[in-house]
């Protein structure tokens, strides 16, 4: 995959690690950037910052006909596109309570992280497979592959996203298209250093997992990994040692994730 003269949509591309991708792929040379968001105005501001090649559309990626209309209008002014980066991410803090509060975030995040990638692959793979080439990268989470002390939706909805992302490489492999998945562990953006801030017991959780790294790593490490067409693409690659650990003794590593989460104040 590469980025030069490239036709890219981004999601959740105003603030975080969509925004670090666009400033990336901008650098990289890639010909057009649609960034949608559902705030408008942090899209709004990266087209201003690099200008002609990056629209900004605001959009709800829960809202299926609004990511069909996205699909299509960014056909309509390109052509194709070659890769899609479906991108927005949410946290939740919500451990086992329950309620009507509780029952939102869960199905927020299910909505986020799930099926907002399942509506993205619904409008553009079709065009792509019919051009014989195309690249989705998914943006899950480390939580997707190990977990997320104290934001159980989090790390269910994250398990899933994977799990999808999975299924779509090997599905469409043979019909041109790649697929990469996203797992960072903790990132300078502000679902993080929010609740880090705020003081909420999730985000300490992450903090302490590893070394909080800057969007620019993140980019970086997306570039390299789409060049290579890897399916999982690690920032912070003790994500890989963590998850073989977890496959090869998972009793070991639930007693390490409990010693994580009673240091960082999210157990029960």
């Amino acid at each position: 995959m590469r980025i030069a003269d490239s036709v890219i949509v981004i999601t959740g591309g105003g603030s975080g690690i969509g925004a670090g991708l666009v400033r990336r792929f901008a650098a990289e040379g890639a010909q057009a950037l649609v960034v949608a968001d559902y705030r408008i105005e942090g899209a709004a501001a990266l087209a201003g910052e690099l200008g002609d090649r990056v629209s900004a559309v605001e959009v709800d990626v829960t809202d299926e006909a609004a990511v069909a209309d996205l699909v299509a209008g960014a056909l309509a002014e390109h052509g194709r596109i070659d890769l899609f980066c479906s991108n927005a991410g949410i946290p939740t803090g919500v451990g086992l309570e329950g309620g009507e509060v509780a029952d939102r975030a869960w199905q927020r995040a299910w909505n986020v992280h799930v099926m907002a990638h399942v509506y993205a692959a619904r409008a553009v793979l079709p065009v792509m497979v019919e051009a014989g080439s195309g690249y989705l990268l998914n943006t899950a989470s480390a939580a997707g592959l190990l977990s997320a002390p104290g934001d159980a939706p989090y790390s269910v909805s994250k398990h899933a996203a994977v799990a999808f992302a999975e299924w779509l490489a090997y599905q469409y492999r043979d019909r041109g298209i790649r697929v990469s998945v996203l797992c960072p562990m903790g990132v300078d953006t502000p679902l993080l250093m929010d609740g880090l801030n705020s003081g909420a017991a999730a985000a300490k959780a992450v903090a302490a997992s590893g070394e909080v790294l800057g969007v620019q790593a993140v980019a970086e490490a997306v570039v390299r990994g789409l060049a290579d067409e890897r399916f999982l693409i690690l920032p912070h690659p003790e994500v890989g040692t963590y998850w073989a650990g977890k496959a090869a003794d998972v009793e070991h590593w639930l007693a390490g994730m409990a010693r994580l989460a009673a240091a960082a104040g999210t157990t029960a």
